[in-house]
């Protein structure tokens, strides 16, 4: 089994977690304005995108260009990895390649402190991507566990390129956001991205 392997069903039956559904959780996020360099490159890929209408043109021209923007913009902080093996668990099906991560650590020869796990959707369905994206999360925290940087709150998203969904890990409850974001309201969405790497850990209430 490897992380595309898993349904939602699969995650939470392996590693004891409960879902917590309906909740908005980046209400309070404040937006961040796109560069123009970031706003002309989705003007001219966003067709290309939809005409090809492929996952790894939508990775490609659509996420790829989103993500590089967060860690241009929090570079000291922010590492950006896209297609890495990320094989953390093989014997409890942790393994396989993740389609992007963002680190908190500012090395980029090699992972260190992955605290966000992104997901191009299958089929273009976002939840298609539940499974392999929790599982990724559930990676990332052993990854961190195992390397003595523990991360009490751990995020995920699924993206089609254009839409995007986030998760979130805190403790044993993966909690799913009531909303879904998109490129029209591209402010808002690099507002969450900004929040997720630059995030305090605190405890959420169900």
């Amino acid at each position: 089994m490897a992380y595309d392997d898993f349904s939602l069903k699969d995650v939470l039956t392996k590693f004891g977690l409960t879902t917590v559904e309906g909740i908005d959780l980046f209400t309070d996020v404040s937006e961040v304005q796109p560069g123009e360099r970031l706003v002309s490159l989705l003007r001219d890929y966003l067709p290309i995108a939809r005409a090809i209408h492929t996952e790894k043109a939508r990775s490609e021209y659509l996420t790829a260009p989103v993500l590089g923007e967060v860690r241009l913009a929090l570079h000291q902080r922010v590492s950006l990895f896209s297609g890495n093996e990320f094989s953390v668990d093989p014997a409890r099906g942790l393994t396989g390649f993740c389609d992007f991560i963002l680190s908190r650590g500012h090395e980029q020869m090699f992972i260190t402190v992955p605290v966000m796990v992104v997901v191009e959707a299958k089929n273009d369905n976002l939840k298609n991507g539940l499974g392999q994206c929790a599982a990724g999360m559930v990676a990332a925290r052993t990854f961190n566990e195992r390397e003595g940087k523990p991360q009490p709150v751990l995020h995920g998203a699924i993206t089609t390129g254009t839409n995007w969904w986030f998760l979130k890990l805190h403790g044993d409850t993966l909690y799913l956001d009531a909303r879904e974001y998109h490129l029209d309201n591209l402010p808002k969405l690099l507002g969450i991205l900004h929040h997720v790497m630059r995030e305090e850990p605190v405890p959420m209430a169900a």
